[in-house]
């Protein structure tokens, strides 16, 4: 089993041959993404002619992932045009998106409406940029991000803090299943990354426009690079209440909310979901009941991220009993509580004498959890919960209105979270990387090996692919669009970290499924990143096919 040689030239048809053949790579890739869009979209009308997405759950499901390889390698192009290296990876990065359409339609082609033989004028292109020796010849390559200056900037100083500050504890956090320690949170303060989307006149850093969203993602990118659980999550859950008190609060709410948010002065968590209610958001049950100065929560929310630790909880909760109404019976509230820690927490609300409400109670259950560990889940129960009247979020122009404001937060948070798997996929393919050179086997550094280093070229491709497609979607939601896109790239880029992870796990062999190797918990923490903001499934149905079946029918 001879290794193969690291310095080997690509084989001909290769984009580093020449600019004119780099040029005609890059038509090639084109036409590649073209014919996949008109695969996508003949399935689309097919599936909206044929009963939809409820009825084809199964062809449903694949077409939204589809869609999103689709989109990913449609941006992919435009970073392919920057450079030949920008090219290889490109064009890499489209071949393997149309063998993955491909494995889709064969066998399904009468479900999906469309032909497998519509791709094969892309043949030729694909067998050269999937070829074996290719792709070992990318190995080590990354590519630049092509950020610019002011952004770059960004990168390189939640870089530095990730390295000195996160990583330190990132181990022992995950083992012990710790809290967050508290200078993680005051030196994430201090660099201002809690009011990244606050604005300025709230006592935060948001101008408007691309900067807050780019800005967002390149930050939580190198956050998450240092741990997932305690640096790259920290800043999601004020995210999510940032965006839906700038949609939907009073100005009193904004002049008091997001400056402390800003500062970290209230750390905030989220309280949307049910035991019985998941992504079917619209179902729950916990209830606000009105009460002279303000509401009385009753009920039970799960999956409660960093709940102890939080001043604040986000609260979904139904305002109007009549069930009939669903989404619109909803609104959002803010509800103050002390803090407590990772073993749980139980707090009261005493009345004065006389007081015609009986006495508040909130619990907290810690749910262990095999990764993601730092912020800790919990399971909080609502015990006539007194929550003043100027808390709920817009006041009276906002009852019935709080699952298009936690949605305003969640869409977002979407987009955050495919930069929360991208710096995951970084810092795995870092470790592959470095692991693979010193390792050696039958004689000679695993490196050497074309099996490895294609697997490291296909993760480097994933990564600056997936990174280029989330700019992109920070770019369109800055104008208020890209609400599809960021679907699609959570979808495709937190399945996209299991597969990378898993790989760089493999690299590292034995010693991957050792805790002593950081990559045994990057594996574990990438599984959840299917689930939450939106599990897969449902994302898949619930909102990328049917925004596609929807825009298919206009």
């Amino acid at each position: 089993m001879p290794p193969a040689s690291p310095s080997a030239s690509p084989p001909a048809g290769h984009p580093g041959n020449g600019a004119g053949t780099l040029a005609q790579d890059l038509r090639a890739a084109a036409e590649a993404v073209a014919l996949c869009e008109e695969v996508v979209a003949n399935a689309t009308t097919h599936l909206a002619r044929s009963g939809g997405a409820d009825e084809h759950q199964v062809v449903a499901y694949d077409l939204a992932h589809a869609a999103a390889a689709t989109a990913t390698a449609r941006a992919t192009l435009d970073y392919g045009a920057r450079g030949e290296l920008e090219a290889r990876i490109a064009c890499a990065f489209v071949a393997d998106a149309v063998a993955d359409l491909v494995s889709r339609l064969i066998g399904r082609e009468r479900q999906w409406g469309a032909r497998a033989a519509t791709l094969a004028p892309a043949g030729d292109f694909v067998s050269t940029h999937r070829d074996p020796a290719v792709l070992a010849a990318l190995c080590g390559e990354q590519g630049p991000r092509h950020l610019g200056e002011d952004f770059e900037l960004v990168r390189e100083t939640f870089h530095r803090f990730a390295d000195e500050k996160v990583r330190p504890h990132a181990e022992r956090v995950h083992r012990t299943n710790g809290d967050i320690p508290e200078e993680v949170i005051e030196g994430l303060a201090e660099l201002g990354g809690f009011g990244l989307s606050v604005p300025e006149e709230y006592g935060g850093f948001a101008t408007g426009g691309e900067s807050d969203y780019l800005g967002m993602v390149v930050a939580t990118e190198e956050l998450s690079w240092g741990s997932l659980g305690i640096g790259g999550s920290l800043i999601t859950r004020p995210e999510i209440l940032t965006r839906a008190l700038v949609k939907g609060g009073t100005e009193e709410q904004k002049h008091h909310w997001l400056p402390k948010l800003a500062s970290a002065e209230v750390l905030a968590a989220v309280a949307v979901t049910e035991p019985d209610y998941g992504s079917d958001v619209a179902g729950i049950v916990t209830s606000a009941a009105p009460v002279e100065g303000g509401w009385l929560v009753n009920g039970v929310k799960t999956w409660c991220t960093f709940a102890a630790r939080a001043d604040v909880l986000m609260l979904l909760a139904r305002t109007d009993p009549d069930r009939s109404k669903a989404h619109r019976g909803l609104s959002l509230f803010v509800v103050e509580k002390p803090q407590g820690d990772g073993r749980g927490f139980e707090h009261r609300q005493e009345r004065a004498a006389g007081s015609p409400l009986p006495p508040g109670r909130m619990e907290g259950r810690p749910i262990d959890t095999l990764g993601y560990r730092g912020m800790h889940s919990y399971e909080v129960a609502f015990e006539n919960w007194f929550v003043p009247a100027a808390n709920l979020v817009g006041g009276e122009e906002g009852l019935g209105r709080g699952f298009y404001l936690q949605m305003q937060g969640f869409e977002n948070g979407r987009l955050q979270t495919a930069a929360r798997a991208l710096g995951l996929m970084q810092a795995a393919y870092e470790a592959a990387h470095a692991y693979a050179a010193e390792r050696r086997v039958f004689g000679a550094p695993i490196l050497d090996y074309q099996l490895t280093r294609a697997k490291l070229a296909r993760m480097a491709v994933v990564v600056q692919a997936t990174r280029q497609f989330s700019y992109q979607v920070a770019r369109l939601m800055a104008k208020g669009e890209g609400r599809l896109e960021a679907s699609m790239v959570k979808a495709y880029v937190c399945r996209a970290a299991e597969w990378v992870t898993r790989e760089a796990m493999q690299i590292h062999g034995g010693m991957g499924y050792a805790e002593e190797f950081p990559v045994s918990r990057y594996f574990v923490d990438a599984r959840v990143l299917s689930i939450f903001e939106g599990a897969d499934e449902t994302l898949a149905l619930k909102v990328i096919a049917r925004r596609m079946l929807e825009q298919a029918d206009g």
